[in-house]
């Protein structure tokens, strides 16, 4: 995964630093492209495994058709609410799509650690509910940009 970030890098996060954020945090604002050029923002939860991050999204959504039509995607997860207290992370990168659509549970060797850490982590569950109406998609970010503006105070 590359850094691509020039600016800031005293206040990037390490690597073990990204990996924790990221296995703690739930939400991530998903940025796609419209079929007119537009971009489109959405709100999903995630699950970090430690080198991709995974997005269950309803497929009837506009996020999922964008998707669909051009896999590009930029994921923002961050959190914070004073200034100096603020983290987060930008992965972007090509999504793929990985198990049925949509998702009813049908045995997919990919899927059995990342489903169980999302029904654990956002379910508190050890098994994950199928609803028929979602499905997977895998980002192995091809970019990172990340921010930790706790940093500044040893600055």
């Amino acid at each position: 995964m590359a850094v691509t970030q020039r600016r800031g890098r005293r206040i990037m996060m390490t690597p073990d630093e990204l990996d924790e954020f990221l296995t703690t945090q739930r939400t991530c604002r998903v940025a796609t492209v419209s079929s007119d050029g537009a971009p489109h923002v959405s709100t999903l939860w995630f699950v970090w495994d430690g080198k991709s991050l995974w997005l269950y999204s309803i497929t009837r959504s506009k996020r999922w058709a964008d998707l669909r039509r051009d896999p590009r995607v930029a994921v923002v997860v961050d959190t914070g609410e004073e200034y100096d207290d603020l983290r987060g992370v930008e992965l972007s990168g090509t999504v793929e799509f990985i198990g049925e659509a949509p998702r009813t549970g049908e045995p997919h060797p990919e899927l059995d650690s990342v489903e169980r850490l999302f029904a654990r982590k956002n379910f508190a569950l050890d098994e994950m509910p199928h609803d028929g109406r979602h499905a997977w998609t895998r980002l192995t970010p091809e970019a990172t940009a990340s921010w930790d503006f706790r940093k500044l105070a040893s600055l």
